[in-house]
């Protein structure tokens, strides 16, 4: 029950193959003969410098993967010295993930539909210090995950949403379905609306990314409802089927974003290959997911502190081979899609 959670996408999961399909189809142009002996990753995000463009993404109920959860991976996330997101689902609080140590963390919110908890849940992360609001905008309704209803997914029963424990909103019921499709029926507003990022501003001072946002069309939207930044994420294939690959609608978000602010990607990222390519199509930064509960699952915190040291050498090797040096180095030029104009070639001379 818990691997079909991690691991399903909604209904036929086209978009779950999509989002890593789509990478394979993009091309490197790498240039060569340039010095590349010292190569800088490092990079900054909303003001915080950050090893690499490497970050962690949201992803809920992360004791169901190992019994210490949220607090390996915020470790993990400090040791590599970059961002973890916090689910507003983790089986961790806010308040224990801070007690870890230092780090720079964001939180992702859920809007319920009493905005009271809302704003409790908002202040208690700016209090244990968290930087970010990621805030998830996909989710009126959770996506037909066809594994958790065949399961009847529930959490298991000795864990809750520490977020909301003593609220009494930290159980999930058993259900004839899946018990989190119900969960999120009974407590999440359906109603959210642009008005609502710009009440979350009115509450707190951290600066809020829209994470779900895959068209032109929301994108500048976002930015006029005042979003400090865009995540470019279909929920890892969670909620809508046949959306295109995150990497697919990256060009488009960014284009519409004209640089005003920062767009992030997640979904589908597995190698260093890959975040060059959304790097290359004007991406900030990205996010992995799946990849992080994995690695938790199998080796706890040397797990997680494993695929962010790998994604860190595969992505440095994947500069070198391109000749960049530098993440402002990294261009449109340095790879090819298949919707670019076919290359002017020279006429033959007969």
């Amino acid at each position: 029950m818990a691997y079909d959670y991690y691991a399903s996408g909604a209904e036929d999961q086209w978009t779950l193959e999509e989002n890593r399909n789509a990478f394979a189809r993009i091309l490197f142009r790498p240039r060569i003969l340039i010095d590349v002996s010292k190569i800088d990753m490092t990079t900054t995000i909303l003001g915080f410098k950050i090893s690499m463009p490497i970050m962690i993404a949201p992803t809920a109920f992360q004791k169901m993967a190992h019994p210490e959860g949220e607090y390996a991976t915020a470790r993990a996330a400090s040791s590599a010295g970059t961002i973890m997101t916090l689910s507003s689902w983790a089986t961790s609080s806010v308040e224990e993930v801070a007690s870890t140590g230092p780090g720079i963390r964001f939180f992702q919110l859920y809007v319920y539909k009493d905005r009271n908890v809302v704003a409790q849940l908002v202040r208690r992360a700016e209090r244990a210090g968290f930087k970010a609001i990621a805030l998830t905008v996909d989710t009126p309704r959770l996506g037909r995950r066809e594994a958790d209803i065949k399961n009847r997914f529930t959490l298991p029963p000795f864990l809750t949403l520490k977020n909301f424990e003593g609220l009494d909103l930290g159980k999930m019921d058993e259900a004839n379905d899946s018990g989190l499709a119900s969960y999120v029926a009974g407590q999440i507003d359906r109603t959210l609306s642009w008005q609502d990022v710009k009440w979350l501003q009115t509450i707190t001072t951290m600066p809020i990314l829209v994470k779900g946002v895959i068209t032109a069309e929301d994108t500048r939207l976002a930015i006029q409802a005042g979003a400090a930044g865009i995540i470019v994420s279909n929920h890892g294939a969670r909620q809508l089927d046949y959306v295109p690959a995150t990497i697919m609608a990256l060009e488009e978000v960014v284009k519409a974003a004209q640089g005003r602010v920062p767009v992030f990607l997640d979904g589908g990222v597995r190698r260093g290959t890959d975040v060059f390519k959304a790097l290359a199509l004007g991406a900030s930064g990205i996010f992995i997911g799946r990849p992080v509960v994995f690695s938790l699952a199998a080796e706890g915190e040397a797990g997680v502190r494993k695929v962010l040291q790998m994604l860190r050498e595969e992505f440095e090797l994947t500069m070198a081979l391109s000749g960049c040096t530098s993440l402002k180095e990294i261009t449109r030029n340095h790879i090819v899609t298949e919707w670019d104009a076919p290359r002017a070639r020279p006429a033959p001379r007969l």
